[in-house]
């Protein structure tokens, strides 16, 4: 039985979600003069300015405040595209059908997804049971909130950026057709998977290289973001909950004594 009070203020919860893609989306700079005409294309070109502006957003990341990260790099993706007059459904922007099934169609996805990717897929790989980079969480009841809140950054940053902003910009290069969707979703996934070298090594990469191809396929069937950041967010929640209360070991060793 659902109170009429919290049946109301779920209706109103995505009554504001809508709203707020509505004013993200249909926002335009106030002024459109020639000059900054020119800017907004050579933003959307592939010319100096927009080559810097891709390894801007490339390299940038998430930087952290203390322990909470703040996603840089999907904030940029978004000031790139008000500047350059990019429409916000091409990097995957567009209202869901049911916000209530994107999210929790998102997070179910996204808590099996990791549950399957430790019990059977990295094992297949011959992964450590134990995630030795993160593994300072386990118990660490102190960092938990930073943790959980740069969960949530990572499923919104970078699921902006490798998903939205890589798919728009590869697809200008290399066309829509088949070929070309097939060549997106490996070179999007295979940034995706290098990008996570730096700090979590080859089991990181392979990891996040098979995640990439999943949502990547996803996203060049449904061109919608949303569902991918709550599945995103789910991933990588499942992970740390896995890790804090220490049962790293025991989920991967489900299937394989």
């Amino acid at each position: 039985m659902i109170w009429p009070q919290r049946a109301q203020a779920g209706a109103s919860f995505w009554a504001k979600a809508d709203l707020i893609l509505f004013v993200v989306a249909t926002s335009k700079p106030a002024i459109r003069t020639e000059a900054s005409d020119r800017f907004a294309a050579q933003l959307r070109g592939f010319g100096p300015l927009g080559i810097i502006a891709i390894v801007a957003i490339a390299i940038s990341g998430n930087i952290f405040i203390g322990h909470y990260a703040i996603p840089v790099g999907g904030l940029l993706v978004l000031l790139w595209v008000q500047l350059s007059g990019t429409p916000w459904p091409a990097i995957g922007y567009v209202r869901p059908k049911s916000w209530a099934i994107s999210v929790a169609g998102g997070f179910a996805f996204g808590i099996a997804f990791k549950l399957l990717m430790k019990a059977i897929v990295m094992p297949l790989f011959g992964a450590d049971p134990i995630n030795h980079v993160f593994h300072y969480l386990a118990g660490n009841r102190a960092l938990l909130p930073a943790a959980v809140w740069s969960m949530f950054m990572a499923g919104f940053g970078e699921e902006t950026v490798f998903r939205g902003f890589g798919f728009e910009r590869l697809q200008k290069l290399l066309g829509t057709s088949v070929a070309a969707k097939v060549a997106i979703v490996l070179l999007t996934a295979a940034w995706f998977g290098l990008a996570h070298y730096g700090w979590q090594g080859w089991t990181g990469v392979e990891q996040a290289f098979i995640v990439g191809l999943a949502f990547a396929a996803i996203f060049a069937r449904t061109r919608s973001i949303f569902l991918l950041m709550c599945a995103h967010a789910a991933f990588d929640l499942t992970a740390v909950a896995i890790i804090y209360w220490d049962l790293e070991a025991r989920v991967a060793h489900l299937v394989f004594r």
